[in-house]
């Protein structure tokens, strides 16, 4: 075997060699059956010893010296039959899984070794989260099962997880589902369906407060809480950070962009939110300012605002330029502030009258107490991504923040967060470059997209490949079509080599030859036409393994997720809620948080009380 690759094939038997060991066998069959036959009718006609050596007694027969008699006869029938009946059961057995099993779970045996993945094993992964602090958490997420030794594999509490699953692959039951209900703390989940709400929900009330963030009614829950984006928005350098979240969500693929105009569109929202930020307005003042052109009131703001004057400064000098390049600049900046127009959206992060009563979500507090975040929307004319990636990167960067805090700079419980439907709902524009340093902050990410040309529209081919590159854990669970990618996947799964021989006779003498032909372990059309319930992993430093994955239906849990179902799923039957319910987070029919009043409107609150601190 060259270069450490496996080897397969018939090993170089040739014809002949093949044909003696089927003689062999032949005559071994019918020694030990006539011999048995023999051995059976001498007990029953109580007759002569029959010889312990089949051969011997083979050779007495034939000179006479043994009876062949009646009895033999049968028991030699019986045998035969007998014999007929083992070889058709092994080959119908044979058959059955030669057609179970098919070519992908065959070329699994040709990829990692136990010994390879130890690391991701049950036992592994343990030892791994004992020694980060976070044994009490489990070994991490789990992945699936090997095919090859039906071993468990997870993903530690350091890893980072990229999914590239096609539409309709099982990627919401094996890995969306499965991972919230594994999570020790926090979750932050992303979706533009109401599956993972309804699914989930209810096993996670016993886990802290719901809340879920569904300013485009994907699932239909009413606005009883409500969040004030300009709470992230501390210094110049946030502020900046949420326009360009913004920006990226609304840039719509393929859309042209000016280098100075959008450049100069973020700034200007960036200044607007700032101001907005700093004299404790409500959101949509930002789309105000941005609708009347000469208002000098936010740059009032930045300058009577210490250590703001340069920002004001930048706000003066778009203000009173030409005309033609205000209304540029003031127009990007509109669009990507689009949003603030839609009333749906906004009364999720804007307070309803001064005496707003609906609890207000705190990120500082959500990541420290524990509890659960869905943020839905959906892609199109009135998308709420904005606010979703804006939420999303509030509660990590909170959880990272706080992380820092605690010991070994990790948080005491890992953070999951579960970004399904990154590329259209949580266009995070710096996720490929702080991939790997929120995993040393037990902050473990999963992000789920349907295709590698996905996260090159949201990222950038650059930035998806840093993205890859970053994640410790990266799983293909089948459904892709576009060859150049599952070609790259065929090649980091590796290759083998098969070995042929053949035989050649030349003047009566007999030569044999040997082949050897490298064989991909997966081809394009495998992956391609991977069947359900099997996905491939690419761990960081071990070989890519086959595994069976494990939908939720499948686990010991299956009955509370079913319950969840029956609860939130419109399509079912919801039982009623039971008074005195023993989960204390359980409210109502929605399920919400409990009330949390602050009788004070944002604006007239104090930085401490905003922030939670």
């Amino acid at each position: 075997m060259a270069d450490g690759k496996r080897t397969t094939g018939p090993g170089g038997l040739s014809v002949e060699t093949v044909l003696i060991f089927i003689g062999c066998a032949v005559f071994a069959v019918v020694v030990g059956g006539v011999w048995g036959a023999l051995k059976a009718a001498a007990a029953i006609d109580g007759t002569r010893a029959v010889p312990g050596n089949p051969v011997s007694a083979l050779s007495q027969l034939i000179q006479g010296r043994l009876h062949w008699s009646g009895a033999a006869t049968g028991v030699l029938i019986l045998e035969i039959v007998l014999l007929i009946v083992i070889a058709g059961a092994v080959w119908f057995l044979l058959r059955r899984r030669k057609e179970s099993v098919g070519r992908v779970d065959k070329q699994a045996f040709l990829m990692s070794k136990r010994s390879e993945i130890y690391k991701l094993t049950r036992e592994g992964a343990q030892g791994i989260a004992d020694r980060l602090g976070a044994g009490h958490a489990g070994p991490g997420i789990l992945i699936g099962r090997t095919v090859r030794d039906g071993l468990e594999v997870f993903g530690s509490w350091e890893d980072m997880h990229v999914d590239i699953w096609g539409p309709r692959t099982g990627k919401t039951t094996s890995r969306a589902v499965p991972a919230i209900l594994d999570a020790p703390g926090s979750v932050v989940a992303t979706s533009n369906k109401r599956d993972i709400v309804d699914a989930t929900r209810g096993p996670r009330l016993d886990k802290g407060p719901v809340w879920v963030f569904d300013p485009q009614e994907v699932c239909e829950e009413p606005p009883n809480w409500w969040w004030n984006p300009l709470t992230y928005i501390t210094d110049e350098t946030k502020a900046r950070e949420m326009a360009e979240h913004f920006v990226a969500s609304q840039r719509q693929v393929g859309a042209q962009t000016d280098a100075f105009f959008d450049s100069a569109g973020t700034d200007l929202l960036a200044g607007l939110l700032l101001a907005a930020a700093v004299a404790k307005r409500p959101i949509t003042q930002v789309y105000t300012w941005l609708a009347d052109q000469r208002n000098d009131e936010p740059e009032r703001i930045l300058r009577n605002t210490p250590g703001l004057q340069l920002s004001a400064d930048a706000l003066s000098g778009v203000i009173n330029a030409p005309d033609k390049q205000r209304a540029g600049v003031y127009g990007t900046a509109q669009q990507s502030a689009q949003f603030l127009v839609n009333r749906k959206v906004t009364r999720w992060v804007i307070p309803q009258g001064p005496n707003d009563t609906r609890p207000q979500f705190n990120p500082h507090e959500f990541v420290r107490k524990g509890g659960t975040l869905y943020s839905l929307s959906k892609e199109g004319a009135g998308t709420a991504g904005p606010l979703v990636t804006a939420l999303t990167v509030a509660v990590v960067e909170a959880a990272e923040e706080y992380a820092k805090g605690m010991p070994m700079g990790r948080m005491p419980n890992p953070l999951v967060g579960v970004l399904d439907e990154a590329a259209n709902v949580c266009r995070w524009k710096n996720l490929p470059d702080l991939y790997s340093h929120f995993g040393s902050r037990g902050i473990v990410l999963m992000t789920i997209l349907q295709s590698w040309a996905q996260g090159q529209e949201c990222w950038g081919e650059h930035g998806m490949e840093k993205l890859w590159s970053a994640a410790n854990i990266r799983v293909y669970g089948g459904g892709a079509s576009d060859a150049n990618f599952l070609e790259r996947l065929s090649k980091l799964i590796g290759d083998y080599d098969i070995i042929s021989s053949s035989v050649s006779y030349n003047e009566g003498k007999r030569g044999t030859s040997r082949q050897t032909q490298r064989q991909n372990i997966l081809e394009i059309s495998d992956l391609a036409a991977m069947p359900p319930g099997r996905a491939v992993v690419f761990p960081s430093g071990i070989p890519a393994t086959m595994v069976k994955t494990v939908p939720w239906f499948t686990r010991p849990d299956a009955g509370v997720v079913k319950a969840s179902l029956a609860k939130y799923d419109p399509g079912a039957s919801a039982p009623q809620v039971t008074q005195g319910s023993a989960n204390p987070w359980v409210t109502g029919p929605q399920g919400g948080p409990p009330p949390m009043p602050t009788g004070v409107p944002v604006w007239e609150q104090t930085e401490e009380q905003r922030r939670g601190w």
